[in-house]
């Protein structure tokens, strides 16, 4: 078994023990997808059926990496009688959700065809419900409503069990009506929201012995990446699926936990011990990713946190240049340093897709953007999804409407894309039932569109997936019209065609799979999988959107207390939470491998005001030792001078 000299002692120690339950403490680049993938193919080699193991992880981008690594031993191993083609079942929490739904569509109402709503599907929803109660959607934000909801269904609650508690609290009234109608809207349109797709997959073992045990039986090993980041749902779902033998591993790290704000809790990591009979602990330190300079930075700042495993990462590898502190003036002079510093560092030979720059909140990237623009200096914002591109979604619709005729929300979306003079009355009509009572012309035009979607659906029974996205473009006349429009409608189409050149990758399933695939995950699309392209530039983004990313090197702007760390806008009842703030800080620093620069602002535009910062307390958690200060820089054959405002 010449593989296992691949591994240190630790990770050999966790890929060895096959038996029972297994918690792996990996600190932040100490090679935890490097052990998991060794460990099914140590399963596998130990006669463990591929198809008996299971591995769940939490973004698209991560399962597809997992997938790979192990479809890549396999075929290295495949001398030893391994078929790379009876592969594990990996997956995220929420395509595993889909995978269970599918199998059972019928018990919950459900054909295999549902439709997912994605975000903006839901808020829009959301909204019409509140149109619908007579509710003003300013002073009651669709978004927030929404966020209101999927909480409660992360937590495993759903409309029925908390109705009970409404009364006493006016807003929660108000959530319960709107979600009453949300729920309905779904019901009517055979749908399923992002949430749903876990809870409701819960709610078919919990219910049903007989589909629980069967999938107990197929999925013999589970392994659960991240899980510190586990919500009560999927915490309860991975549960029902471990057997009597508890052969179940995790993976995760507790000073990497930074999602409670949307359900993510650390008990479920720390109480590992309690939930499973003797498991087996190894941690994971010895780190493949960044220098020693930057983890001595990292182990100090974690170090204060209580709630937590110790542990201390070490490299083998360079001690490494230390942090550059810079301090701004301002936000727009902060952003200076960064664009020509990232400038300098591109010109050096570094390429921009291996510098990040990172922010605690979303309204940084404003001067950002202009400083990169100013200075040419190519970057990409994280958080403009691919899939959420209007040209795109009409292509989804037409795929999702034609296979589900229910989905009212897409037929309403594409039956006039393009123009087909198809009014609001008559969409009326159709959606209350009543298009037999269509005439004349208007009745042509709907006939027509109707054939249209049958046609549609005949390309997805027959063809492969990229074939059945330029059929669309062809067939709905979409192609013809952008194609004789602005420069913004050429745009449009070659995002159109980029859709059919992603397709190609699910042409090797058969017909239909390949399309409910590609909706699928365009469904379940995080911002990390717009990063496929490494052309794009610098990347900007929240620290948060940086977790499970590395980069050479790393910009940590806006280190100014109550910034980062950050204290809520809304404070009233909310307490910032120290150690998860930390956590972040943490994560922060070891996204980078070679240098980190750290920089804050004396002063800093919030909200259109302008206000004094102080910096941050991270600052001076980290040693001096390891910290080198900027000089400010002159410009222009001067020096720059501040005047007080």
């Amino acid at each position: 078994m010449n593989y296992l000299d691949d591994l240190n002692t630790e990770q050999r120690t966790a890929v060895c023990t096959t038996k029972g339950p297994l918690l792996i403490l990996a600190g932040a680049g100490a090679g935890k997808t490097k052990t998991l993938t060794y460990r099914i193919l140590h399963l596998i080699r130990c006669g463990v059926a591929p198809h008996n193991i299971l591995a769940i992880t939490f973004t698209n981008k991560a399962a597809k990496e997992m997938r790979d690594r192990v479809r890549t031993l396999l075929e290295r191993e495949s001398q030893g009688g391994i078929s790379p083609s009876d592969a594990p079942f990996v997956s995220t929490f929420h395509a595993l959700g889909v995978h269970i739904i599918r199998e059972n569509a019928r018990l919950l109402g459900l054909t295999r065809h549902f439709t997912i709503f994605d975000r903006s599907d839901s808020r829009r929803a959301i909204k019409r419900a509140l149109e619908e109660l007579g509710l003003d959607t300013k002073q009651y934000d669709p978004s927030m409503i929404l966020s209101i909801i999927s909480r409660e269904k992360g937590d495993a609650r759903t409309l029925e069990s908390i109705r009970g508690s409404v009364g006493a609290n006016p807003m929660r009234d108000i959530v319960v009506r709107v979600w009453e109608r949300y729920e309905a809207a779904l019901s009517r349109e055979k749908a399923l929201d992002f949430d749903d797709l876990i809870l409701k997959a819960l709610h078919l073992l919990e219910t049903h012995d007989d589909i629980r045990t069967s999938y107990k039986k197929k999925w013999q090993y589970i392994h659960i990446d991240e899980y510190q980041d586990t919500n009560k749902v999927q915490y309860a779902l991975a549960r029902l699926l471990v057997g009597i033998e508890e052969n179940i591993c995790v993976v995760g790290d507790i000073d990497q936990n930074i999602y409670s704000w949307r359900g993510a809790d650390i008990k479920h990591i720390l109480n590992f011990e309690r939930d499973f009979k003797n498991p087996k602990i190894v941690m994971l330190e010895e780190n493949y990713r960044s220098t020693q300079t930057i983890l001595s930075v990292a182990n100090a700042i974690i170090k204060k946190n209580k709630n937590r495993f110790d542990k201390k990462l070490f490299t083998k590898g360079v001690v490494g240049d230390k942090v550059t502190l810079f301090e701004a003036f301002d936000e727009n002079d902060e952003a200076r340093f960064v664009a020509e510093k990232s400038a300098e560092l591109i010109a050096r030979g570094v390429h921009p897709h291996e510098i990040a720059v990172l922010y605690r909140a979303n309204f940084q990237s404003r001067a950002l953007e202009e400083a990169f623009l100013s200075r040419d200096v190519p970057y990409q914002v994280l958080g403009t999804r691919f899939f959420e591109r209007k040209e795109v979604k009409d292509i989804l619709s037409f795929m999702r409407a034609a296979q589900n005729r229910d989905s009212l929300s897409d037929i309403e979306r594409i039956i006039n894309v393009p123009p087909r003079g198809l009014g609001k009355a008559t969409i009326a009509k159709v959606f209350s039932g009543m298009a037999s009572s269509l005439t004349g012309k208007t009745l042509e035009k709907w006939r027509s569109f109707n054939g249209l979607l049958d046609s549609i659906v005949a390309q997805i029974r027959t063809e492969k997936a990229s074939d059945v996205v330029r059929f669309i473009l062809r067939a709905s006349g979409l192609e013809q019209e952008l194609r004789d429009g602005t420069d913004e409608d050429i745009e449009r189409l070659e995002n159109a065609r980029e859709l059919a050149t992603l397709a190609v990758k699910y042409d090797f399933l058969p017909p239909e799979e390949g399309v409910a695939k590609l909706i699928e995950d365009a469904a379940l699309a995080s911002d990390q999988d717009e990063m496929e392209d490494k052309q794009k530039g610098v990347k900007l983004m929240t620290v948060h959107a940086s977790k499970g990313l590395e980069f050479e090197y790393v910009f940590i702007v806006g280190l100014e207390q109550d910034l980062f760390p950050h204290k809520p806008m809304e404070s009233k009842g909310r307490n910032r939470d120290e150690e998860e703030e930390r956590r972040l800080f943490y994560v922060a620093v070891t996204r980078a491998k070679k240098k980190i620069y750290a920089s804050y602002a004396n002063i800093r535009t919030i909200f259109g005001s302008r206000q004094v910062g102080v910096p941050s307390e991270f600052i001076f958690d980290i040693p001096d030792e390891h910290i080198e200060r900027e000089e400010r820089y002159e410009r222009a054959g001067g020096k720059v001078i501040y005047f007080d405002i």
